[in-house]
């Protein structure tokens, strides 16, 4: 049997052995929708404890960033101004102080938490000023498109269900062919390692279809999410962060010879992105001296690729450097998986 002809047939036959899985259809389809559904009705109106305020450095409102710095309400984060459009519109900041002459408050008055951190700020403000009358401020009353928690997190949905589906799935797909020894099976037979891996991963390949349109759909007759990009670029970037994940999928069922011992290994190198990923908070809050580890995790590219598209509408130049981080895991993943897989 030639190669194309080898590689079709696996594949093939991967996703039949998929599709007989109620199990898998069950996490790979069902579960995202109904975690998406379950953040939108929790998050709706989230209710904050400590308000975050941004102080846009360079302008009249700096001059009241100490007193808002020693609110025990007030958690204040000083912005460039080349970046305060952009942590307004994300929400790194749930109103933003500016002005030139007169003191302006930015925030979107739909979202609960911006209402709140703006009175916040303006009774220090105030408080501060020590004069009569109060001091004049104008409201910018600004809603931000995207910038609700559901429009954030849903990315982040996506981001962890490829990584979910694509390493599970594969892993343990291949850990029970060996334990019934259907791989040793197949060392027997003139077959290339590379093409019946390669086979794992078109067929992981072939879902995508069917696991991420449904999700956006759902998001948007539910909760009125849109993409604000491209969907040519959102869809380059599921691909790639799909095969990312699939190939780490694969090189961990290299390792494990058992379902337990699949499941500790998958666990140990999920966890840490589960965490640490910004899928349901923003990766920024860890400390500084974390970022270099957290920004090389494949899951926090994709995530941070999949928002830069879907809910900033940003081009290629804005995410190139983390899809490059995602073809790294992708081409080191299938490499060592090559050399490392084992039919018995």
């Amino acid at each position: 049997m030639n190669s194309p002809n080898a590689l079709r047939e696996l594949t093939l036959a991967r996703i039949r052995a998929f599709v007989r899985e109620p199990e898998a259809l069950f996490w790979t389809f069902g579960f995202p929708i109904i975690m998406a559904l379950g953040l939108g009705i929790a998050f709706r109106e989230p209710a904050v404890q400590k308000v975050i305020v941004g102080v846009e450095r360079g302008t009249v409102a700096e001059r009241y960033a100490s007193a808002l710095r020693g609110s025990r309400e007030i958690d204040l984060r000083l912005v460039a101004p080349d970046s305060a459009e952009t942590a307004l519109r994300k929400g790194d900041v749930s109103v933003l102080l500016t002005g030139r002459d007169t003191l302006v408050y930015r925030y979107d008055p739909a979202r609960t938490e911006s209402s709140a951190a703006r009175l916040a700020a303006d009774r220090v403000v105030q408080a501060a000023g020590g004069t009569r009358p109060a001091v004049p401020t104008v409201e910018d009353r600004d809603r931000q498109p995207g910038g609700r928690y559901i429009d954030w997190v849903l990315p982040g949905l996506i981001g962890l269900n490829l990584m979910s589906t694509g390493m599970w799935g594969l892993t343990f797909g291949l850990v029970q062919m060996r334990q019934k020894k259907q791989l040793k099976r197949m060392a027997s037979t003139p077959m290339r390692r590379r093409d019946f891996l390669l086979a794992q991963i078109l067929a992981r390949l072939a879902f995508l279809v069917l696991e991420v349109p449904p999700i956006i759909l759902f998001a948007w007759l539910a909760f009125g999410v849109t993409v604000q990009g491209s969907l040519l670029a959102l869809t380059l970037i599921v691909l790639v962060g799909a095969m990312a994940f699939a190939g780490l999928g694969l090189l961990a069922s290299t390792r494990a010879h058992t379902i337990e011992g699949a499941s500790g290994l998958l666990n140990l190198v999920m966890l840490p992105m589960f965490v640490l990923s910004g899928v349901f908070f923003s990766s920024s809050r860890y400390p500084d001296a974390l970022q270099p580890f957290v920004q090389a995790l494949p899951l926090t590219a994709l995530n941070d690729a999949l928002r830069a598209v879907y809910n900033d509408g940003l081009g290629f130049s804005a995410y190139a450097g983390e899809l490059a981080i995602l073809v790294a895991w992708m081409v080191v993943a299938f490499l060592l998986s090559i050399r490392l897989f084992r039919w018995q």
